[in-house]
């Protein structure tokens, strides 16, 4: 009599905590489901919220596929659906061609110490488009193409995607280290691909501060990567 108590008393017992078994794990099935739902539901509204970012401009590592804001929008953005969002548009942001890029040219501290023209690329395009490494910049009426600032960063890596209405900077370094000087108010600029082709150059004119035409003079000159900020901005 006492082994079958023992034995009813065990079976009881293992009965019990099967079933407290069975039912803890349905209640984790249930609340994984609503968590992931729940996940899937914040990460919609964060891509979602991505697209109305006030930037004008973003900066890709071409070989990653990686993004960052560079004015403003989804630099406070966090998460992986945001990293994985920004590619998306990106990939379908086409170059700049240069006929929907229009050009102003700026002499700043002329005959002085950084002597330069500031130029400034706007997207006159009601689309996108990016630009990358540095222009390809002639000054008056010489063939010979400017060659890259050697303090600048190496270019050719990042595209600058430009908003309608965006702006972009390069600047053309002026110095006189020799007698043999060139002078001109003129000078032509043409984008550059990843490759370093160039498009179609656009001729333009140097103004000063009150939108006079300005006379330049320089021996040699180099030019600086496409920023969303201004170089050599003393």
């Amino acid at each position: 009599m006492r082994t079958t108590r023992i034995r009813t008393t065990v079976l009881a017992a293992t009965t019990a905590a099967l079933a407290l078994t069975l039912t803890a794990c349905g209640g984790s099935d249930g609340s994984g489901d609503n968590a992931s739902k729940s996940g899937a539901g914040k990460r919609v509204a964060t891509t979602e919220g991505s697209k109305g970012s006030g930037a004008t401009a973003t900066t890709e590592t071409s070989e990653t596929g990686d993004s960052v804001t560079a004015a403003g929008g989804e630099q406070g953005t966090s998460g992986s659906s945001a990293g994985k969002a920004a590619p998306a548009r990106a990939a379908a942001t086409q170059p700049c061609k240069g006929d929907e890029i229009s050009y102003s040219v700026l002499h700043r501290f002329p005959t002085e110490q950084g002597e330069h023209l500031l130029i400034t690329a706007t997207n006159a395009d009601a689309k996108s488009c990016w630009v990358t490494s540095y222009p390809s910049v002639m000054l008056g009426n010489t063939s010979t193409v400017l060659p890259h600032a050697s303090k600048d960063a190496p270019g050719g890596t990042t595209r600058i995607t430009v908003k309608p209405g965006g702006k972009v900077y390069s600047a053309v370094a002026l110095f006189t280290n020799s007698d043999k000087t060139h002078t001109s108010t003129d000078l032509s600029i043409a984008l550059r691909d990843q490759t370093g082709d160039t498009g179609p150059g656009a001729g333009t004119g140097a103004f000063d501060g009150k939108g006079v035409p300005s006379e330049f003079t320089w021996s040699d000159a180099e030019v600086t990567n496409w920023n969303i900020t201004k170089p050599y901005n003393f």
